[in-house]
């Protein structure tokens, strides 16, 4: 069957935004809705795998979609939308909890890292949530998902739930008259430098909502000088930058800052340090704030306005909602009749 091009992708409201999010997931969104059906999702639902405190979930899921808007996803275009407001969600993920196998998910390594050694103690959602992300991008039939390199493992389960439903019920897909391939093999669109931004305080670790110096993160919604305090303090090295990316071996604090400055200029990092290559960071750091503060302080000010009217930006999330049940609708219709459910 030849599916529609489709992209899906969802962020989680856990947190305040910040440039991580944005470089490697929210900007990238933007030119997709150029060259496919693009569904944008909060993705509220898998953020209460663990306690959330329900004020700042809808603050959050708030927040991401004014980053949607914010960045220029055109919510007429695009579908935009908060997950919780589309049952078929949590009604595929069972009949996936039902497809997918206890070994699978125990394989998740971003469970292992969440989960530590408190495993017995922390919830089945958390433990299954491999198994919901899979119902959202296949309740739409996605063909394509933007994901992080720490996903990837992700959208690989998705395509082993989807080649093991379609195999598990190949009998009542075809006597249904559907095509063999009734849920796609999902691909992974993963791309450009920086899809994986670092803290500025340890090049070695993730940016993260959790931090607990406030100077490892650039959030969202940080004015100019906030940024570019975060940029002159961040963490590097007393070598000069090479003059090629295979100089910033070994040097996890500079290829961050190299790669941060490569992704918003949107040049690749060679380009870069033929620019940079032999100065220090005396000389890099602030050319690399004056370019952050550039693409991220109109963000942060689109972003504060349309925080400050909350009925907009539900107006918004209800219209992507009935848009995006009108297709999960058709979806699980399918899925009962094929799963053999009485309706």
């Amino acid at each position: 069957m030849a599916f529609t091009n489709r992209v899906f992708s969802g962020i989680k409201p856990s947190g305040d935004l910040h440039l991580g999010n944005y470089l490697g997931a929210i900007r990238r969104f933007v030119p997709l809705q150029e060259q496919m059906a693009c569904i944008y999702c909060v993705v509220d639902m898998h953020a209460i795998t663990v306690w959330q405190d329900p004020a700042d979930l809808r603050r959050w899921t708030h927040e991401i979609a004014a980053a949607y808007i914010a960045a220029g996803l055109d919510p007429e275009r695009s579908i935009i939308f908060n997950q919780s407001q589309v049952a078929q969600h949590a009604e595929l993920a069972w009949v996936f909890n039902c497809v997918a196998r206890m070994g699978w998910m125990a394989r998740m390594t971003q469970f292992k890292d969440k989960a530590g050694k408190n495993s017995e103690n922390v919830s089945l959602g958390l433990f299954a949530y491999p198994s919901l992300m899979a119902a959202d991008i296949l309740l739409y039939k996605a063909t394509h998902v933007p994901v992080g390199e720490d996903q990837k493992q992700h959208l690989e389960l998705t395509r082993d739930i989807a080649a093991k439903f379609n195999n598990d019920f190949a009998t009542s897909i075809a006597a249904g008259g559907h095509d063999a391939e009734f849920f796609p093999s999902t691909e992974p669109m993963i791309a450009g430098p920086a899809t994986r931004v670092m803290s500025l305080r340890d090049g070695s670790k993730k940016m993260s909502k959790s931090e607990i110096s406030d100077m490892a993160t650039i959030y969202l919604m940080d004015d100019a000088d906030e940024i570019a305090k975060k940029i002159r303090k961040a963490k590097t090295d007393p070598e000069p930058l090479p003059s090629e990316a295979k100089g910033l071996q070994g040097r996890p604090e500079a290829s961050n800052l190299v790669g941060i400055y490569a992704a918003l200029s949107d040049r690749d990092i060679d380009d870069v340090l033929r620019e940079y290559g032999g100065q220090g960071f005396g000389g890099f750091k602030p050319a690399l704030a004056e370019l952050a503060v550039e693409v991220l302080a109109p963000q942060a000010a689109e972003m504060r306005r349309l925080v400050a009217d909350p009925g907009q930006i539900d107006a918004v999330l209800r219209n992507g909602a009935e848009r995006a049940r009108e297709i999960a609708a058709k979806t699980m219709a399918e899925v009962r009749d094929i799963v053999g459910f009485v309706r």
